[in-house]
């Protein structure tokens, strides 16, 4: 808590409903005195307003403000002003929205939910020389980039932390059924499943069906796809389906009669989703690199905080845009006293080890982070369906 002032601690300490221990934080001059007099600085976030992903762009919201709810509306000692530009659906919509809040003079960027967005904006943002801390949108495909950061996961670990624990579990002879929109993050997934999994081998041959990769699909749109693949009898099914379509997908999934062993990146049960799935989610297991109930400090915090604001549970969602801003936080204090969006970049890069509510994580090279990947069931805690979770998987990245 050594670089904690006494408002930070006692906000953290209130959310716990923990205040008895107001001697033990000592106070702001011991801390190395006040941050008042240091500039106000704007940060632009981008997020769906509308539509299918508004619930992921909701829980990104709320990761960042609750980290700056929890830190005196402050990162590295600025004041700070949180703008907002709706990402919407498509390519062109997440442009406008990076121009709006570059023309309003923020220091760095966060959020973007569409994977098609963030490769969209790539070039926009490193022509600024804006940071961007993606907190979920994360193409495997996005390289050589200087100024764009992601806090969440590269897609293609989803599927490889699915294909080591899918190749021992399953036995020869079963056949997994794929199923995945055509979309950027669906041929991610299967990228990685097929890389760590073994694309020769025969439980996997000719598995794979793509459907189409609407946000909002209609109530049968999956029906056929989903007929395919069940004509293969499958043992297994793996599917990457995220908010609405996840919830869409598993209803005709169950509809048409497939009660077998579902598994797919943990996006599918978050959230939301989970909620509105209600008895179809039933022992779905997931691959993530968030789990609610990881017992740690800083989820501790965490997460008691955030189900106190919100009266539920965090997703991976929120917890990645809360390390978005914690990294913010720490580059911009090594930034110096008026930092600019270059400094802040170049301190970005001089992070060491992030105390993350996944766990302990660090950038590496391609600026995404090394982190634990965890396996979740959903299944009762107490009265309420969740994501339990059951083990680690790997570290990845």
């Amino acid at each position: 808590m050594s670089q904690m002032n006494r408002r930070r601690a006692l906000q953290i300490l209130a959310a716990l409903g923990t205040t008895g221990l107001l001697t033990a934080c000592g106070d702001d001059a011991a801390d190395g005195g006040s941050t008042d007099t240091k500039s106000p600085i704007k940060i632009g976030l981008i997020a769906p307003q509308a539509g299918g992903l508004k619930a992921i762009g909701d829980e990104i919201t709320n990761g960042f403000q609750l980290f700056l709810d929890l830190h005196d509306q402050r990162l590295g000692g600025h004041p700070v002003t949180l703008l907002t530009a709706d990402e919407g659906e498509t390519v062109n919509s997440g442009k406008a929205a990076v121009d709006k809040l570059l023309q309003q003079g923020v220091l760095a960027l966060t959020g973007v939910v569409n994977s098609a967005v963030m490769l969209g904006i790539r070039d926009t943002v490193e022509q600024a020389r804006v940071p961007l801390i993606g907190s979920n949108a994360s193409p495997s495909t996005l390289a050589s980039v200087v100024y764009i950061w992601r806090t969440s996961y590269v897609l293609d670990e989803a599927g490889k932390a699915l294909a080591g624990y899918l190749k021992e579990k399953l036995r020869p002879g079963d056949k997994l059924a794929i199923i995945v929109p055509d979309s950027v993050g669906g041929d991610d997934v299967v990228r990685g499943f097929r890389q760590e999994f073994g694309a020769s081998d025969p439980r996997i041959a000719g598995a794979v069906i793509k459907t189409t990769a609407a946000a909002n699909p209609g109530k049968t749109a999956y029906v056929q796809d989903i007929r395919r693949a069940l004509n293969r009898k499958p043992t297994a099914v793996l599917c990457f389906y995220t908010a609405e379509a996840g919830v869409e997908f598993i209803r005709q999934l169950r509809n048409e009669g497939y009660k077998g062993p579902v598994y797919a990146p943990g996006f599918l049960t978050e959230g939301t989703a989970l909620e509105n799935m209600k008895g179809d989610a039933a022992n779905i297991e997931t691959a993530l690199n968030y789990s609610a109930d990881l017992s740690n400090t800083a989820n501790r915090v965490f997460a008691s905080a955030y189900r106190k604001k919100h009266n539920t549970s965090p997703t991976t969602y929120a917890m990645a845009s809360y390390d978005a801003a914690q990294v913010l936080d720490q580059a911009i204090d090594l930034a110096g006293e008026n930092p600019n969006p270059q400094q802040v970049n170049l301190a970005l890069g001089k992070l060491g080890q992030i105390d993350s509510p996944r766990g302990i994580w660090q950038f590496n090279q391609p600026r995404t982070p090394q982190q634990k990947w965890y396996l979740r069931r959903v299944q009762n805690d107490g009265q309420v369906l969740s994501n339990v979770l059951i083990t680690e998987l790997a570290t990845l990245g």
